[in-house]
Formats: C-alpha cells, sequence, structure tokens
C-alpha cells in the first residue's frame, strides 16, 4: 500500500517542479531581456543533485522500510504548509522569482509579501520540504541527509552569493 502513497507522492512533485522549472524558464528569460547578470551560476548543478538524490532516497529509503510514519499526517501538514510558504513567496517576487541569482539592472529588491516577513522564504519551504516528505515515509535517513546538505549548501554558498549578487543591486 505504501507504494501507492510513494508513486502519488513523486507524481504531485514531479508536475511540481516541472512546472516550477518552466515558470523559472520563462522569468529567466524576461530578465536577460532587461538585461539581467547571473550571479552563483557554477553552485546551480548542485542544488539538481541534491534534490535528485533527495528523491531517490525517499523512494528508495521508504520502499524499504514499507510503513507510513506514526505521525505521518503531521508530517503531512508540514509538507502542505511548505508548499504554501513556497508559492507565497513564488508570487511574492512574480517575474523576479527564479532558481537562478538573476540580478535585473535598476531593479529593487522585493520587501513585500513573504519578504516582508522573512529573508529567504522559499528557503524555509525547501527545508521543510526536505525533512518532512522523507519524514512521511519513516526516511529519517534521507530527511536528516538532505536537510544537512542543502543547509551546508545555502548557508555557505548559495545564500552569501545572493547577499553579493544583491549588494551588486543595491549599489547601482
Amino acid at each position: 500500500m505504501v507504494i501507492y502513497y510513494i508513486a502519488a507522492a513523486l507524481f504531485f512533485l514531479s508536475i511540481q517542479r516541472l512546472l516550477e522549472l518552466r515558470l523559472a524558464a520563462r522569468n529567466q528569460a524576461w530578465s536577460l531581456s532587461q538585461g539581467a547578470e547571473e550571479f552563483g551560476a557554477k553552485h546551480y548543478p548542485l542544488f539538481f543533485v541534491l534534490h535528485i538524490g533527495w528523491i531517490i532516497g525517499w523512494i528508495w529509503e521508504g520502499l524499504l522500510k514499507n510503513d507510513l510514519s506514526d505521525i505521518w499526517a503531521v508530517w503531512l501538514g508540514i509538507f502542505i504548509a511548505a508548499q504554501f510558504l513556497r508559492y507565497w513567496a513564488i508570487t511574492s517576487l512574480g517575474k523576479f522569482w527564479n532558481t537562478r541569482i538573476l540580478i535585473v539592472p535598476n531593479a529593487t529588491p522585493v520587501t513585500s509579501g513573504a519578504y516582508k516577513f522573512l529573508n529567504h522564504p522559499n528557503y524555509i519551504a525547501v527545508v521543510l520540504e526536505l525533512l518532512s516528505l522523507p519524514m512521511i515515509f519513516n526516511a529519517w535517513k534521507t530527511a536528516v541527509i538532505a536537510t544537512v546538505l542543502n543547509a551546508a549548501l545555502l548557508l555557505f554558498i548559495r545564500i552569501p552569493a545572493e547577499n553579493r549578487a544583491l549588494q551588486t543591486m543595491k549599489s547601482h
């Protein structure tokens, strides 16, 4: 029975990621047409590797355990809340949302919507997602490893690259 829940989660996640990548590509094209400069392109593939490993991990570990968590509904609630936070962040950024760091000349940093309350709401959503989805399937090893690796990438590479990019935005 767990295999059906895993398949449903994978289906949802695949559709979501494909739609987000499509939106990111459209927003990237717009940003580049406005003269945007990309920052941190070299670290971008690391996030793909992390997310693919995370997906393989929770599926594999979930299939091996073949049992939902005793508190799966709590983990599912956290996962759903993370999706609301993610889409609040995406809509707050509008055409500036992207999976890449793109700085559009003469644009000002977004400080409304989710960004009025949090500096990195999308990253908080991803942290919650990387933790909660595997935990639905008792895939705690995947949850811990992915969360730690994601935190390292965010804290030591991605957020510093974004902050440097935003500084160039403010200095123009």
